[in-house]
């Protein structure tokens, strides 16, 4: 089997991203059966070059699928020209799993803001976000990033790996700015929304921000991370100046 076809089904078979780090020893005694006594650096050089002709060859439009770094490493997703066909075949396998408004909210503001504390959070948001802050730290959505050099030292946040992967994105550098992002969601998703949660007001900066649905892991190249509802994320805010960290 040449290299690329292994390197392939590899990529087709893992679950999660896989780092070439990964990949090295699973193809290296095939790799020097055919060329014995090259080093491990030429190893490397050899399985980057033949994932350069496995993205290329995917990037063709006789494919429907295409090979991305993603998070550090390398998976198979649908490209993005076929997201329509794909999302209503995952729409026809389960109804939309979707992330509360307030949780998008907080979220969206840590990806732009990171890191941040939980008052920054609620002083942008107008609510008091540890509700929701918890939420995301229990869906492994963000992280901890150490503590702010300032009186009482808060926590500080950032977005986790597991966000690159929901996001499908290489590094936060790949977020689009917050005009475009409000925008991708507003028309995407806003004909999804409940009447009334449709007409709900939210603050100025998030106000086009409605839910996000999943493609059921179907396009990693869209803004669809697949995670479910906390209603009680709505329910347990109160405004931000009625409570401090």
């Amino acid at each position: 089997m040449s290299l690329k076809a292994q390197l392939e089904a590899i990529i087709y078979a893992a679950d999660t991203p896989i780092p070439l780090d990964h990949i090295t020893p699973l193809v290296k005694e095939s790799i020097l059966a055919e060329a014995p006594g090259i080093d491990d650096a030429e190893i490397k050089s050899r399985i980057r070059a033949a994932l350069e002709e496995l993205i290329t060859d995917f990037s063709a439009a006789s494919h429907g699928i295409e090979i991305r770094q993603v998070a550090g490493g390398y998976r198979m997703s649908t490209k993005p020209e076929q997201h329509d066909v794909v999302r209503a075949f995952a729409k026809s396998l389960k109804p939309p799993i979707r992330l509360s408004l307030p949780a998008l909210e907080t979220l969206a503001v840590v990806a732009y803001k990171q890191p941040v504390t939980v008052p920054e959070i609620s002083e942008i948001r107008g609510v008091d976000s540890g509700g929701v802050i918890a939420t995301l730290l229990d869906r492994k959505l963000i992280t901890t990033a150490g503590r702010k050099a300032v009186i009482g030292r808060p926590i500080l946040y950032k977005t986790s790996k597991e966000f690159l992967l929901r996001f499908g994105l290489r590094d936060v550098n790949e977020l689009p700015s917050m005009e475009e992002f409000e925008k991708l969601v507003a028309e995407s998703f806003q004909s999804d929304l409940p009447l009334e949660e449709s007409a709900a007001t939210v603050p100025a900066e998030t106000a086009d921000s409605s839910e996000f649905e999943t493609d059921a892991e179907a396009s990693h190249s869209d803004l669809s991370p697949d995670l479910s509802a906390e209603d009680a994320d709505e329910k347990s805010e109160t405004p931000a100046n009625s409570t401090t960290e």
